[in-house]
């Protein structure tokens, strides 16, 4: 049996719950798009996400330790497909669209610029006479403008839902902006899980990748109410911490954080009586998130990693040296654009001067905003 795109719609809305988005319903996409014969449109999205340049180059961004660290830290690429398959595994149990919840988590990050947050501050800074910068609002830039893919459109030409959730992704760190996406009504049930899938992938690989780096010790952990509860499930009583266990470790606590927020969620939709992706969308309240007691003990946890690892003398100390690079990149270019490549020149006058800096430096990796400020400033590198 051949699966054509109507059968797999078919299969879609027999298998979704009824507040789970259906890729039949699309709002559709801003250019005429012929949709694929054997994919459904959410499928298509996920997978020109995934072609893309600026996808790729999530390899070589900061998550918490620059590229150079050392091989077996997170990168924004590992960080993005943990939180897919979070965010799958979630999707799957409540009945939401996982093809459409894997776009969006694609999608995500894909406007970071080098360096993580240090690097998104520095530019916000030198951009906030001239439309600021923020990592989620440049996600949506890429895939609708930047990529150049098809003579027909620029950008991606995604469907409305995957740029809905795109733009209103948002966590305790980053707010949404989703003034042109109907900002009166909440992401829908797939752009929730995304970004409670984020939180909850960035919590569990931080606590991973500080205990692998040193940073943070065993011992430092005791009384987080967290830790006890995973030393205590697999029989761990230190002090010494090996690879192994500590891997069973974090496995338990992504897997206790998946089926907390399941639970919840399941509990907080079913008192919600919602019968319809709008119903959940003009809540008043998100309905993904974890029991009380979770949200506690993650909190705790969040607290310690950014009080013992985000503010570690060594991570500060990169923060610094990484905000200096891309301010001191930004003024020598709009200082004299013509150090610009031509191809990058080219584009100022459509963009602004400023916002085609701040695009270039935005896409580069770690590694290549280290040697453009090597080329830059550092006399004995050969421009």
């Amino acid at each position: 049996m051949i699966y054509t795109r109507e059968k797999l719609e078919a299969i879609e809305d027999a298998n979704l719950a009824p507040y789970g988005v259906r890729s039949k319903n699309t709002r559709g996409r801003a250019y005429p798009d012929n949709e694929p014969q054997y994919r459904t449109s959410f499928q298509r999205d996920r997978d020109r996400i995934l072609h893309t340049t600026a996808f790729r180059r999530l390899e070589y961004k900061t998550q918490v330790f620059i590229n150079y660290e050392g091989d077996y830290y997170r990168t924004r690429l590992t960080h993005t497909l943990e939180v897919s398959q979070i965010a799958r595994s979630i999707a799957c149990a409540l009945g939401a669209n996982v093809d459409l919840i894997e776009a969006i988590c694609l999608a995500h990050d894909l406007g970071h610029p080098p360096f993580g947050h240090s690097g998104e501050i520095a530019l916000a800074r030198c951009m906030r006479d001239n439309g600021g910068f923020d990592h989620n609002k440049q996600s949506l830039r890429i895939v609708t403008k930047l990529e150049k893919r098809y003579p027909q459109f620029p950008g991606l030409n995604l469907t409305w839902e995957v740029r809905e959730g795109i733009v209103k992704h948002e966590s305790e760190y980053d707010i949404a902006d989703a003034r042109e996406y109907n900002p009166e009504l909440r992401g829908h049930l797939e752009a929730q899980i995304a970004n409670a899938a984020d939180e909850l992938a960035y919590t569990a690989h931080d606590l991973d990748d500080g205990l692998r780096s040193g940073m943070i010790t065993p011992s430092m952990l005791e009384g987080i109410t967290l830790w006890e509860i995973l030393a205590e499930s697999v029989n761990w009583r230190g002090p010494n911490l090996d690879d192994l266990t500590r891997h069973q470790m974090i496995r338990r606590l992504i897997g206790m954080e998946i089926s907390d927020l399941i639970e919840a969620t399941d509990r907080c939709l079913r008192e919600s009586k919602v019968k319809s992706v709008e119903d959940l969308q003009r809540l008043s309240y998100n309905v993904v998130n974890f029991n009380e007691d979770m949200v506690r003990r993650n909190r705790q946890l969040k607290d310690f990693l950014f009080a013992n690892l985000y503010r570690n003398h060594r991570v500060i100390r990169m923060q610094v040296k990484s905000e200096q690079i891309v301010t001191r990149l930004f003024n020598a270019y709009k200082e004299e654009p013509s150090m610009l490549p031509q191809h990058v020149q080219e584009m100022s006058e459509e963009r602004g001067l400023e916002r085609n800096i701040c695009d270039y430096i935005a896409g580069m990796t770690d590694r290549f905003a280290v040697d453009e400020y090597q080329k830059l400033f550092d006399p004995a590198t050969k421009p």
